[in-house]
């Protein structure tokens, strides 16, 4: 019996060490390195870069080769885009997880961002959807930079006329990602109780304006400051966070969407009504290991002992459910809301107000300052 515990204790030490040993190689750092020069006669473009893990700091605007234009791609001249919290995890490479596929101590991919709005500047030779001169908007890694070529049947979609190249870079992360939640997550149906924990923010102003669309009666909770603003956006009741915990209105809410998890997870899920639905979509945790992972782990532990549905969200961006958001913004049922713009050269400050969390909306890189506001 002895031998038998010793040998267990054995196992046990090594998958230990192995846990630590894996986090540490997850958790190493290279130093930056120096930016390659674009090759002789190759077009080039202003980007930011970041070539290490780590903040702000270690942005860089370079000059950089222009992405090459496959049969199937469309280049884009982007003229604005915007900040979403995936930038700051791929740069600091937090949660340690990310890094298996972004890239071991280093970035695989210097370029950052993802959602932009612009004009076509070319096509391939097998594009039919898009001509050079048409306003579109869509997601591609590097959108923090003057061109990006995306494949026509990926994350692109035409600019509704009414909304401008500001507001139409603001949509895609944040937008499809409230989309998904409410109508494909959530299953949400007209007349239900939805309610949006960290409704002024990014996503939040977004699944404010759906959830209405998709006509259902909606609670905001926000603070105090953004209170008027929620309701503005279609809210038919606001919670301050901070004089009401919501999770004492027991059994009240057909569905939740909660973008900050800032309340015990069992407790939120007493705010349901039997057989609803809880959609996580983020957490304030900014830890290392698992940062907002904790809380998708936790309902999955949980799930087994409760009648309610907890679903955790990772978006999926697709030209389909852009182009029903550009339907949304095209009939004025959907305004993106902007907090404040910045220039390329000031993106590394945009990242450290994202990260301070007050942001109202969304926050947006003006790439091509020859555009003329509201285009």
């Amino acid at each position: 019996m002895k031998k038998r515990y010793k040998i267990l204790g054995g196992l046990v030490a090594t998958l230990v060490l192995a846990i630590v040993a894996s986090l540490a190689y997850l958790g190493h750092d290279a130093p930056c390195a120096s930016a390659p020069p674009p090759a002789a006669d190759t077009p080039t473009m202003r980007a930011i870069t970041f070539r290490c893990y780590g903040g702000p700091e270690v942005l860089r605007v370079e000059t950089v080769a222009r992405p090459a234009l496959p049969d199937d791609g469309v280049l884009v001249r982007v003229h604005a885009a915007a900040a979403n919290p995936l930038d700051w995890h791929y740069l600091r490479g937090t949660p340690y997880l990310v890094r298996i596929d972004a890239g071991i101590g280093a970035p695989k991919l210097p370029s950052l961002g993802v959602d932009f709005a612009g004009t076509v500047a070319a096509v391939g030779k097998d594009v039919t959807r898009f001509k050079p001169g048409e306003a579109v908007f869509g997601g591609r890694t590097g959108a923090y930079g003057e061109y990006v070529v995306v494949r026509e049947s990926r994350a692109i979609a035409m600019k509704p006329g009414n909304v401008s190249f500001e507001q139409a870079a603001s949509v895609p992360i944040a937008g499809v990602t409230a989309l998904q939640a409410l109508r494909d997550k959530g299953h949400l149906q007209p007349g239900q109780k939805v309610l949006i924990n960290g409704a002024s923010g990014g996503v939040g102003t977004f699944a404010v304006q759906i959830a209405k669309a998709l006509g259902a009666h909606v609670t905001g909770v926000c603070s105090a400051r953004n209170a008027e603003l929620v309701r503005s956006l279609g809210a038919d009741e606001v919670i301050d966070y901070a004089r009401e915990d919501f999770t004492r209105r027991a059994g009240e809410y057909d569905l939740i969407v909660d973008m900050v998890s800032s309340r015990p997870l069992r407790a939120t899920v007493g705010a349901l009504k039997p057989g609803g639905t809880l959609v996580i979509v983020g957490s304030l945790d900014t830890g290392h290991f698992l940062g907002p992972l904790k809380r998708d782990l936790a309902a999955l532990l949980l799930a087994p002992f409760v009648s309610q549905k907890l679903e955790p969200i990772l978006a999926s961006l697709d030209a389909e459910d852009l182009a029903s958001l550009a339907d949304l913004m095209r009939s004025g049922k959907l305004t993106p809301v902007i907090d404040r713009r910045f220039t390329l050269e000031q993106v590394p400050e945009a990242i450290r107000y994202l990260e301070s969390g007050r942001a109202r909306g969304k926050i947006v890189i003006s790439i091509d300052e020859d555009v003329a506001p509201g285009r």
